[in-house]
Formats: C-alpha cells, sequence, structure tokens
C-alpha cells in the first residue's frame, strides 16, 4: 500500500500560505522567510516508514510547488491513500484541489487533517462527497491504524480518531487521547522534506538552523489558542524525555551541520526543573550551538536565565498580547504584565534576544488600549516582533463566545490569516479600524526599529 502525505499547495501571487507546523495559518509576502517546519506529518510519515509502507511526504509549499507540478508528483507516485494536512485558512483552497484531484481520476482514499475544527462535524463529509475520512486533531496513529485496515482489509469503523463514510453512512469514532509516550514517536521523517528551507530563527540565529518540539500541549488556556484546544482537545502538557531530545540534536547537527537550534514548543519552560535538566545535558554533552525557544516570561527567573545562557540560549520568543492586564485576564492569558515586563528586561540586560508576540483586537479592546500596548512594545524594543489580529478560529473558546453573542461578522475563512485582514472588531476599535491600527503599528515598528516605512 502506498501512501502520499502532503502540506499542499497555497498561493495567491506575491504570496505563499504559511499552515502545516504554524499555530497560525497565515499568508507571507514571498520575499519573507518564516517557514515553519510540518512536525505532525513528519511523525506521521516516519511511523507509516515504520511500519513498512511505501511513503511519499511532500511539503508543498516549503518547495514552493504550485499546483501542477505538485499534483505531477503525486500522480507519479500513484498513492492507495493521499493525506492533506489543512487549516481553517487554507480550506478553501485545499477542498479546490481534492476536487481537482477527483476530477483527474483519483478513485483511493483521500484524507483531510490539521487545524479546522469545523470539518471534526459530520456534516463537513456530507457536504464534500470528495473526501473520504477526516482525521481528528494529533494524528499520527489515527493514519497509521487506518492504513492498516485497508491493507488489510479490515474494519475501520473502530479505530478512535476519525470521521469516515462507508456508503451513504458516516461514523464519527471520537476522538483518540494524546499521545503520553512522546518518546514512543520515530523522530520525524525529515529524509523527505528540504530541511534548508525551513525558517524560524528568533534573533537571527546562525543558519542553517533547525526547528524542533520537546513537548505538546500547554496547561494555559488563552481563549485565543488554537492548537491546545483544537488538535489536542485539552490541556494536556506531555515532555520528551531530555535524552531523547539532546539525542536528535546530536544527530541532527551530525546528519545535517546545522548550526543552531529553535525549541518550537508551545511553552518550553512549563517545568522548570527540566529546562534545567535539559541545560545540564547540552553542557555535559559539550554541544556548543546556540538555540532559542518559545516561553512564558512569568515562568522565567534570573537563576534560570543564567542557565539557560550558559548552555547556549541566543534568543527566547515571549507572548506578551497586551500591555492592558484587563485584557490579558479576559483572554485567560494568566499573565501578570508587570512581571513579564521586569523578565523581558533582565533577559535583554543579559544579552538575550527577545522576539515578542502581541495581539490586537481582542474583547474590550479600545484604540487607547492598542495605542498603550504598542508603546509598550516600542519601549521594550525588542529584537523583533509579531503584531496579529485577534482571529476567532472555529474550535477555539475565543469563536464558541463569539458566536454564542453572535458576534462573528464572517465565515469567509480565507479571510482568517490573523496578520492582514480582520475579522471580528470590538465597541471601541471596529473591524476596519483595527485592521488599519495593525497596519499602521507593522509601519511604525519597521521604521522605530530598522528606521524603514
Amino acid at each position: 500500500m502506498k501512501v502520499f502525505l502532503a502540506n499542499p499547495p497555497w498561493h495567491k501571487p506575491g504570496f505563499y500560505g504559511v499552515r502545516a507546523g504554524s499555530r497560525w495559518p497565515h499568508y507571507e509576502r514571498e520575499d519573507m522567510e518564516y517557514v515553519p517546519f510540518p512536525f505532525f506529518l513528519g511523525h506521521a510519515a516516519a511511523i507509516l516508514v515504520e511500519d513498512g509502507f511505501s511513503t511519499l511526504l511532500v511539503d508543498a509549499v516549503a518547495e514552493h510547488l504550485l499546483e501542477p507540478p505538485f499534483l505531477q508528483t503525486l500522480e507519479a507516485f500513484s498513492p492507495d491513500l493521499v493525506l492533506f494536512e489543512v487549516s481553517t485558512s487554507s480550506i478553501a483552497s485545499d477542498l479546490a484541489l481534492a476536487t481537482e484531484l477527483r476530477r483527474r481520476g483519483f478513485a483511493g482514499t483521500l484524507v483531510f487533517a490539521g487545524l479546522h475544527a469545523l470539518m471534526y462535524e459530520p456534516g463537513f463529509l456530507q457536504e464534500h462527497p470528495e473526501v473520504d475520512v477526516v482525521l481528528r486533531g494529533e494524528y499520527e496513529y489515527s493514519l497509521r491504524d487506518l492504513c492498516r485496515a485497508l491493507r488489510d482489509g479490515k474494519t475501520t469503523e473502530t479505530i478512535p480518531g476519525l470521521l469516515l463514510r462507508r456508503g451513504n453512512d458516516l461514523f464519527d469514532t471520537g476522538r483518540r487521547p494524546p499521545i503520553i509516550d512522546l518518546d514512543a514517536l520515530p523522530w520525524p521523517a525529515r529524509q523527505f522534506l528540504p530541511m534548508l528551507a525551513y525558517h524560524d530563527e528568533p534573533g537571527n540565529l546562525e543558519r542553517p538552523s533547525v526547528q524542533l518540539w520537546t513537548s505538546r500541549g500547554c496547561p494555559f488556556r488563552c481563549t485565543f489558542c488554537a492548537w491546545p484546544q483544537i488538535m489536542y482537545g485539552s490541556n494536556s502538557y506531555r515532555t520528551r524525555s531530555v535524552r531523547d531530545v539532546v539525542d536528535e540534536i546530536e544527530w541532527l547537527e551530525r546528519a545535517y551541520g546545522f548550526k543552531s537550534f529553535y525549541i518550537d514548543d508551545d511553552t518550553f519552560n512549563v517545568r522548570r526543573q527540566r529546562v534545567v535538566d535539559f541545560c545540564e545535558e547540552l553542557l555535559r554533552r559539550r554541544i556548543d550551538l546556540p538555540w532559542a525557544s518559545m516561553c512564558r516570561a512569568d515562568l522565567m527567573d534570573e537563576t534560570l536565565l543564567q542557565t539557560m545562557r550558559r548552555a547556549g540560549l541566543f534568543a527566547v520568543k515571549y507572548g506578551v498580547e497586551s500591555a492592558s492586564q484587563a485584557l490579558l485576564d479576559g483572554m485567560r492569558k494568566n499573565l501578570d504584565v508587570s512581571k513579564a515586563i521586569e523578565v523581558i528586561r533582565y533577559t535583554q540586560k543579559i544579552g538575550i534576544k527577545v522576539h515578542l508576540t502581541f495581539v490586537f483586537g481582542m474583547p474590550g479592546e479600545t484604540r487607547e488600549s492598542a495605542e498603550e500596548t504598542l508603546a509598550l512594545a516600542l519601549d521594550l524594543f525588542p529584537e523583533s516582533l509579531q503584531f496579529t489580529i485577534a482571529t476567532p478560529f472555529p474550535g477555539s473558546l475565543l469563536f464558541r463566545e463569539l458566536e454564542a453573542a453572535g458576534k462573528i461578522e464572517t465565515y469567509d475563512f480565507d479571510r482568517y490569516d490573523g496578520f492582514h485582514t480582520a475579522v471580528m472588531g470590538t465597541e471601541g476599535l471596529p473591524r476596519e479600524e483595527l485592521q488599519a491600527f495593525v497596519a499602521d503599528a507593522n509601519r511604525r515598528w519597521q521604521h522605530a526599529r530598522y528606521g524603514v516605512c
């Protein structure tokens, strides 16, 4: 049995779509270089290879493949099963590609997986007969079990984590429990992928750089966050062993010659002692690579930061989101903004570069609170930052709350990119004003940081 997995094409003139591997699907300009690694696809492919399936993984986004050459590659492989990792922002494009694949004669099993909660409803398969199966959330083992059943002619209706069609009948087998033993997952099948095409280098980490996951999940409950709520279905926090992570780092340096690494966990520093153990293991093995990680500022302290710096920490991403404590409390960030500012300044003081994220337009936002957040961002003057527009991805608590209040202004998911287009506003900052404010905020930041407009 032959299995084709893909991060399918998603382009429009002058832009490419960021989907697989991204918590915030959106379009990037063609001259930008943010390309996240597709971890779910990578692990899924590795599991299939380990299980003996003839497998091909293609990341059309990283390779900048347009639809014609992508389909040529797929058809040349002649798969029995095709999986597309999709997202809310790209769903129209993904469905159009699925329809085209059927039009061209593909008669095998077509599977969707990824960050689009509305396809987890049985009605999705009724509306889109071109799709046979949807894998819900964290899908690696669900895909393996589906492939085994199809290969062996066994029933698929009892495999957890699936929505599927059999004739006129629809089956929902529920959500598969989260993967607890992350060390049991084989490392991602990077051999299929253009490894030098992936870029996420906070603080201008030295290239070539590689992205890693050392954990999955997050115990915090930000209302806007998509992955814990949609992909994991819970706030379960699970970790790989320090030994397994550092083994992978050593192998990646040896196999590919990477000169730095970025830990793209939802929240790397949830467990302080684990971070310390990780740093000590890097030092013990004399791994002399600069690295970065995504962390919560309020879980840091001076001693921990010094320990991480000694182990090579070069840069850190912190999610601040707003200067307004009331807005932070409303989005359930559970962050003390004063503590965050104190930690950010200390991080910078000891020579660790900082990347900060802020979100504008959460419920309760006003022009005044947005200006306050922008002023804080400019005052902190990080190495780099990210301004996003609050976007209620289906499946998030933010979406459910707004939909219940009748405040979802559009279901045109092409507009749900969170960077260029606002799909919701607040009483104090209507949608059009919010969109214009964030565009102006980006110009003001570019001028302040780089002297350009």
